[in-house]
């Protein structure tokens, strides 16, 4: 039977996703009541500009003191979708106090200061959802939180950022050069008037973090993840790739160590096999590949970004949030027992493949194997092709850990006969 007193629900935040979860709890009410078993009122909506006129939204309940409206003490859930640190952060946790569950996502405010506010919520004995803040619409959280409790996951790689995908996707297809591709993704919509959040890493680092966390049951925040963007990949480094079998992707990679003692988290770009599954996520998309002990291999795949998708993902949420706030239950916190050290980058033990600039004569490829030698790198395939007194030097190296490739570089920059280092770039997704 159907409660008729509807479950009271208040919006930070009316943008492109806020208005987009405000449209769907109108017109798919419903069905939400149906799915509940209690339908939901919006009671507020708090915004910085009040005067902008926003269809379907009564503007009785639009207001500009956020504070006011999660103080309220009437409130069942609080849907968070303003991002950033602050006032986000003093709103959720002003609303656990006042007994509203919360749905965020904000993925920033959640890698930096998750423990917190799990913390809080724990306090209060509210629920923190927050599918949204991870890959848009695609179903990934809750799997992991959930679906997957029972199994070990041992690591989680994927493209959890479409502006980048998509970047990458036009420089391996067109042989458009980065500036080009990205003009063409700010034209389209894909990428920001300023877009250093998404070409330099930080959104994708943030999922990672939160991904680690849930993943591998320890807390792992923004600081613990190994961040490198993908501003200086290159056409030549498609070439290089193509000639491998591979592709490049930005990729946000959380592994545990194969003693199962430590974790690492980290972003940057990588060739990744053509036959990979990942290697064939194009455009906007995004798609997240999970291993485990029992599952196995797992991918999500899905649409990263946007105001409807993203706002699937919150309105998940939203119901089951309700529907434990009915049950008089809340849903999975936090899960921290393993609490497992994040070991640093020169740790990873990955493939390499190094562009060399060298000279073109007698000897350089002798020098060039010592030093990786010298340094404990095992040599897979090498490549050379020279030309009038100068050639390039291409070593693809066997796993090796980054702080031996890190000096085996260095050791390199000293020899007479090497120019200089093209690129160097991992190779993912043996």
């Amino acid at each position: 039977m159907m409660r008729t007193r509807p479950l009271k629900v208040a919006l930070l935040g009316c943008g492109v996703v806020g208005s987009e979860v405000a449209r769907i709890m109108t017109t798919h009410a419903d069905d939400l009541a149906a799915r509940i078993g209690a339908p939901v009122e919006l009671a507020g909506v708090a915004v910085r500009r009040p005067s902008r006129v926003r269809e379907g939204i009564d503007p009785a309940l639009v207001t500009t003191d956020a504070t006011a409206l999660v103080k309220r003490g009437d409130l069942d859930v609080v849907v968070e979708v303003i991002g950033g640190i602050e006032p986000a952060r003093a709103l959720i946790t002003t609303a656990f106090e006042h007994g509203a569950s919360v749905v965020s996502a904000n993925k920033a405010l959640l890698a930096q200061d998750g423990a917190a506010l799990h913390a809080a919520a724990n306090e209060a004995g509210k629920d923190l959802y927050y599918e949204a803040a991870v890959a848009g619409a695609i179903p990934l959280i809750r799997p992991l939180r959930e679906s997957l409790a029972g199994d070990k996951i041992n690591r989680v790689m994927g493209i959890v950022n479409g502006t980048t995908n998509f970047i990458l996707d036009k420089m391996d297809t067109t042989g458009a050069g980065y500036q080009e591709a990205l003009d063409e993704a700010t034209a389209l919509g894909y990428a920001e008037a300023d877009p250093t959040a998404d070409v330099e890493g930080f959104d994708a680092a943030a999922k990672a973090a939160i991904l680690a966390g849930i993943a591998f049951h320890s807390r792992v925040r923004l600081d613990d993840v190994y961040r490198e963007g993908m501003t200086e990949v290159t056409a030549a480094d498609f070439a290089s790739a193509k000639n491998m079998g591979c592709t490049i992707k930005l990729l946000a990679i959380c592994e545990r160590a194969a003693d199962g003692g430590s974790v690492t988290a980290r972003v940057h770009p990588a060739m990744i096999p053509l036959t990979h599954p990942l290697a064939s996520v194009r455009g906007a998309y995004n798609a997240v590949f999970v291993e485990s002990d029992a599952a196995g291999q797992l991918m999500f795949y899905g649409p990263g970004a946007g105001g409807a998708p993203t706002a699937s993902a919150v309105l998940g949420d939203l119901v089951a949030v309700c529907r434990n706030r009915l049950a008089g239950a809340t849903g999975p916190g936090e899960s921290a027992y393993a609490a497992l050290p994040v070991s640093p980058m020169g740790e990873v033990v990955t493939r390499y493949h190094i562009s060399l600039d060298v000279a073109d004569k007698p000897g350089v490829l002798a020098q060039v194997a010592t030093v990786f030698a010298e340094h404990g790198v095992s040599i897979d395939t090498v490549r050379q092709q020279g030309k009038d007194g100068e050639a390039s030097l291409v070593v693809v190296t066997h796993r090796a850990s980054d702080a031996s490739l890190t000096g085996t570089v260095e050791a390199l920059r000293n020899l007479d006969t090497v120019r200089g280092v093209a690129s160097i770039m991992r190779v993912e997704g043996e």
